[in-house]
């Protein structure tokens, strides 16, 4: 019963600008509120804009200098003063466009992989890195773990051999 009242107090805002990718929106909210909930976060507004390649861009090189389409930009917009408490503001920007050539040449949905995008991004806001080869393992694992709980199955180590 804990979980369903913390999920009343998740916010999930998603608005979509790039037309080729069909999205479930309700599957990406209950996405968004189960990695919260799993990470034990109470109160949060999380925004999602999916874009295409040229509007990624754009932003990349507006806030991080860096003129490449990626995959997905997180930013933890939450008051300075505020950060350590529960109530989190995060805003994801993530490119359609690029789910859906990667999908393609991954072999799964573009669904999927966008769901592996907002589930990156999140992680990120919640302390995940990926700077290292270990740190990046856990953040995988724990990216594919949460996919396939959630009915996307493997996404990002769907063609890597287990060791």
């Amino acid at each position: 019963m804990g979980q369903a009242n913390q999920e009343q107090n998740i916010t999930v805002q998603i608005t979509k600008s790039f037309d080729g990718l069909d999205v479930d929106f309700a599957k990406l909210t209950k996405l968004v509120k189960s990695v919260c909930s799993r990470f034990r976060l109470s109160k949060a507004t999380v925004s999602i804009a999916i874009v295409d390649d040229s509007e990624i861009r754009r932003v990349n090189k507006e806030f991080l200098s860096s003129d490449n389409p990626t995959d997905c930009l997180s930013f933890d917009l939450s008051d300075e003063s505020n950060r350590s408490k529960a109530s989190k503001l995060f805003e994801l920007v993530v490119n359609g466009e690029k789910a859906l050539k990667e999908a393609k040449l991954r072999g799964h949905s573009g669904k999927a992989e966008l769901a592996l995008y907002i589930t990156h991004g999140l992680l990120h806001n919640l302390g995940f890195d990926d700077s290292t080869k270990a740190e990046a393992k856990k953040m995988h694992d724990t990216e594919d773990e949460i996919l396939q709980q959630l009915g996307y199955g493997m996404v990002y180590n769907k063609n890597k051999t287990v060791q």
